[in-house]
């Protein structure tokens, strides 16, 4: 068995890299919240979430887990993220 590092670091110009627009507000908003599914996220992206709807009226908030915590997130959970305005990624252990 070999064993396969990857390099996470982006290979192009720094320069050819753009950040997505700031939201104006949260209000009314599909917001994503992904976990690495460790015990630790639950109780932290419950609260996250009651914020988001709460303080910021948050109209949506949508839960993805990853199927194993130490490997991206699978592509199939991502098929919606077109509709969502923002995206929250956390760990917990």
């Amino acid at each position: 068995m070999s064993i396969k590092f990857l390099d996470p670091t982006y290979k192009r110009n720094i320069t050819d890299f753009t950040y997505a627009p700031r939201l104006e507000s949260f209000k009314d908003s599909v917001v994503a919240i992904i976990s690495n599914g460790k015990r630790g996220t639950v109780p932290f992206f419950d609260c996250l979430e009651a914020e988001l709807k709460e303080r910021h009226q948050v109209a949506e908030v949508v839960r993805i887990i990853k199927s194993n915590y130490s490997t991206p997130v699978d592509s199939l959970l991502l098929n919606d993220a077109e509709r969502w305005n923002a995206m929250i990624s956390g760990i917990g252990d």
